[in-house]
């Protein structure tokens, strides 16, 4: 959690000076799948055993979310005034 929480700002801060900037802001989609995968992993990290069948079932969750995002891309409109003001002044 210490690297999540370091990593994400300092690639913000660097995004500034190699290309276009990054934002923190995530379409609903995106937020979606981080809380199913969160809820899907916890469900099987829990009894502290695996087999296959929870490996089968981890590999069902990454396929469907892969296909997901395939065919419902988030649109690249910025959301915000801010975001839309540094897009028109480049």
């Amino acid at each position: 959690m210490q690297i999540a929480l370091f990593v994400a700002p300092v690639l913000v801060f660097v995004s500034y000076l190699f290309g276009p900037p990054m934002n923190l802001l995530f379409s609903p989609l995106e937020v979606v799948a981080l809380v199913v995968s969160v809820a899907v992993v916890a469900l099987i990290a829990q009894d502290g055993e695996s087999n296959w069948m929870e490996g089968v079932l981890l590999l069902a969750v990454y396929t469907m979310l892969g296909i997901t995002f395939y065919f419902c891309r988030p649109d690249d409109r910025p959301k915000n005034r801010l975001a839309q003001r540094r897009l028109t002044h480049r």
